[in-house]
Order: C-alpha cells, then sequence, then structure tokens
C-alpha cells in the first residue's frame, strides 16, 4: 500500500477489550487511515509483570478486530527474540513502504513518558503521535507535552467515555465473574475456554 496512511496500535492486549476496539474504530475515521496494524507487544521491557502466552494474545486479537474494516493483526513483536521496541517496529514498517505515512497510537500516559522510550527522537521522525483523549474535555497534558517536542507531531484522538481496564478484566475472570459486557464475545469465550487469567 504505497504511500498510504498506516496506523500503529501497540499493546499487550492481555486480554484486548471493548474500549481497544472502540479506539481501532475511531482511529480508522478520524485519522482517515488506509490501514490499521495491530501490534501485540513481544518481550515488553516496561511491563511489571508477565504476560500470557503470545499464542493466546495473537489468537485474542484476531477475535476482537475480526471485525473492524481496515485493521490487520501484525505479530511481529511476538516473533522478534529479545526485548521489544517501538522503534524496531516502525522502521520495519518504512523499510518494507518507505512511501507510507505512518501514524503511532498511544494513550495519555504513553504520551507522558514518551521522553523515556528508546530512541523517542527517532520514532518522532517516523511517525505522527496520535494520543488517545478520553471525552470531550480540554486537551491532556500527554499531548500537550508532545506538541511542546521540538520535531513532534502531535495530533489528538478523541474517544469516548470507556472505563474497561485489561487489569480489572483480568482480575474479574481470576474471581469468576462475568466479562462479557467488557471484552468480544469471541475474546470472552476464548478466555473461557483455555482457563485464561484462572488462579493455578
Amino acid at each position: 500500500m504505497s504511500g498510504a496512511r498506516v496506523g500503529v496500535f501497540g499493546g499487550a492486549f492481555d486480554p484486548p477489550h471493548n474500549a481497544h476496539v472502540a479506539l481501532a474504530r475511531t482511529a480508522m475515521a478520524q485519522l482517515r487511515l488506509d490501514e490499521l496494524r495491530i501490534v501485540p507487544t513481544g518481550q515488553a521491557w516496561h511491563k511489571p509483570r508477565a504476560l500470557s502466552d503470545a499464542a493466546h494474545r495473537l489468537a485474542m486479537a484476531e477475535l476482537a478486530f475480526a471485525n473492524v474494516p481496515g485493521a490487520r493483526i501484525d505479530d511481529r513483536e511476538l516473533r522478534r527474540t529479545g526485548a521489544s521496541y517501538t522503534i524496531d517496529t516502525l522502521r520495519e514498517l518504512r523499510a518494507a513502504d518507505p512511501a507510507a505515512e505512518l501514524v503511532l497510537l498511544m494513550g495519555e500516559d504513553q504520551a507522558l513518558a514518551f521522553t523515556t522510550w528508546r530512541e523517542w527522537q527517532a520514532i518522532a521522525r517516523l511517525a505522527t503521535l496520535a494520543v488517545a483523549q478520553r471525552g470531550a474535555g480540554p486537551v491532556g497534558a500527554g499531548l500537550q507535552a508532545l506538541q511542546a517536542l521540538p520535531g513532534v507531531r502531535a495530533e489528538a484522538l478523541q474517544l469516548p467515555l470507556m472505563a474497561e481496564s485489561a487489569t480489572d478484566i483480568r482480575a474479574r475472570a481470576a474471581a469468576g465473574l462475568a466479562i462479557d459486557h467488557l471484552v468480544p464475545a469471541g475474546v470472552a469465550s476464548y478466555i473461557a475456554r483455555h482457563h485464561l487469567y484462572s488462579p493455578a
């Protein structure tokens, strides 16, 4: 897709939930994307806990985003050995299509921590940063911080207010509570079938 506007949405997706799907749909429309790469995290250097098995997270991502037009699951970080960094993924995407316009999606907390990312200046050269903003309130501190950095192109991605949290969903699943209203139906079935997040 030479010259395409390609979004990059990375995350643990452990599990992917309704807010992730809403973000993907909103990004496709608001950011006028031709394609959205959903990139499950490999060995995330910043995660304090062990992630679920890569095969499970990949399968859940495929189920969660199956009905989002333009979304494509990209497993490159899961196949990569060693620690996984966003800059490596962006460089690979740029090498595959030098004319593509890359747009990196991130949350407010990620935006606030952006200058701690590996080669953040290089990331800013390779991609426009789209920061998810919850609700219709004022521009968040994360987006403001990015916009103040020299050479950084950052814009807002306005999301509806949604309370889903992967941490809460894992806790509910571990406690045997319903999660059907928080994750796509296929994901809820997958979690139940494979007993994910159940106490050992």
